[in-house]
C-alpha cells in the first residue's frame, strides 16, 4: 500500500525571546513514521506532547526546521508545491467558528473550491455531494452561527470534503463538543474513513482512537508508542506512566480476564466486548 504521508526525522523549533535571549523548544523532536493510504491513524497525547504540531507540520501550516515531511510525494519544505500539498491533505480544525467563513452554510462549503479555480458546475455539484456527506444537505442555506457545535463542525468537514483531498487531518475536533456531538462528529470521520479517505485525527480521547488501524502515542515532542490498538493497550502500565486514560472497555476487558473469563485481547472497543459478553457461554 502507498505511503501518503511520511515523516523522517522531522523536528519543529518554537523559537522564543526571553529576556533577549533567544532560546528554543522542540514540539517535535527527531520523529520519524509512516501512513499508508486509506488507513485510519490516531495520534495521542496530554496537551504540549507536540500532536497538534505534527497536524499543522502535515498541512503545511509549520514548515520543518529539520528532517522531511512529505505529503502525497510532496516535501512541505518546497513552497510552490503549498497548494498541491494542501488538496492532498485537508485539514479540520479544534474550534469549527475559526474555520467558517460564510453567512451560508453552501457559501462556506464552496469557499475552498472556490480558491482552488473550480468551475462554478463543479462546485456545485461537491457541494452539495459533500453537504449530503455529512447529513447537513437540509441545512445549506442556514446561517452557521445558528448551528449547534456538532452541526458547525459537520460544515466544516463538508468545506475540506468539496477540495476532494485524499487525506483530512482533524485536529481535537470534538474536544469543544458536548457528548452527543462528539458522537455525530466521530460517526462522521468513520464513514469518510471506510470511503477510502486516509483519516489522521489528533485527539486526548483514548475512546476515539479504539477504531484507528493505527495508534501514535506521543509525549515530549517525541513518539512513545506506536502499533494497532490490540499493541498498544497491551502496554496498560506504560501508558497510565505518561498520565494518560486507558478506555473503559479495555479496562473491563481486563478486569472480567482477572476473573477467570477468557476475553480475546484484541477486543478493545465497547462494541466488540458486548458481542463478546453477548455470545459468552
Amino acid at each position: 500500500m502507498d505511503k501518503i504521508i511520511r515523516a523522517e526525522n522531522l523536528i519543529f523549533d518554537y523559537k522564543q525571546n526571553e529576556e533577549k535571549k533567544l532560546s528554543s523548544r522542540l514540539a517535535i523532536n527527531d520523529i520519524s513514521f509512516e501512513i499508508e493510504e486509506k488507513t485510519f491513524v490516531a495520534i495521542i497525547g496530554k496537551n504540549g506532547s507536540g500532536k497538534s504540531t505534527l497536524a499543522k507540520n502535515i498541512n503545511a501550516l509549520l514548515i520543518p526546521s529539520g528532517g522531511t515531511m512529505w505529503v502525497d510525494g510532496y516535501d512541505t519544505k518546497d513552497d510552490t508545491l503549498i497548494w498541491n500539498i494542501r488538496k492532498s491533505a485537508g485539514m479540520v480544525f479544534q474550534n469549527p467558528d475559526n474555520q467558517l467563513v460564510s453567512a451560508i452554510v453552501e457559501d462556506d462549503v464552496a469557499f475552498g473550491p472556490e480558491n482552488l479555480g473550480i468551475e462554478s458546475g463543479l462546485i456545485r455539484e461537491r457541494v452539495d455531494e459533500a453537504l449530503k456527506a455529512v447529513n447537513m444537505y437540509e441545512f445549506r442555506k442556514k446561517a452557521p452561527h445558528l448551528l449547534s457545535g456538532g452541526q458547525k463542525q459537520r460544515i466544516a468537514i463538508a468545506g475540506v470534503l468539496a477540495m476532494r483531498p485524499k487525506c483530512i487531518v482533524f485536529d481535537e475536533p470534538t474536544s469543544m463538543l458536548d457528548p452527543k456531538g462528539r458522537s455525530e462528529v466521530m460517526e462522521i470521520i468513520n464513514t469518510l474513513n471506510k470511503e477510502g479517505i486516509t483519516t489522521v485525527l489528533i485527539t486526548h480521547f483514548m475512546e476515539e482512537a479504539l477504531k484507528a488501524d493505527k495508534i501514535i502515542i506521543m509525549e515530549d515532542g517525541k513518539i512513545r508508542m506506536e502499533g494497532t490498538p490490540k499493541e498498544v493497550f497491551a502496554r496498560k502500565d506504560e501508558i497510565r506512566q505518561m498520565n494518560l486514560d486507558i478506555p473503559m472497555s479495555v479496562e473491563m476487558a481486563d478486569l472480567l480476564r482477572k476473573k477467570g473469563i477468557d476475553v480475546p485481547l484484541d477486543i478493545v472497543t465497547e462494541e466488540q466486548l458486548y458481542e463478546y459478553i453477548m455470545t459468552y457461554n
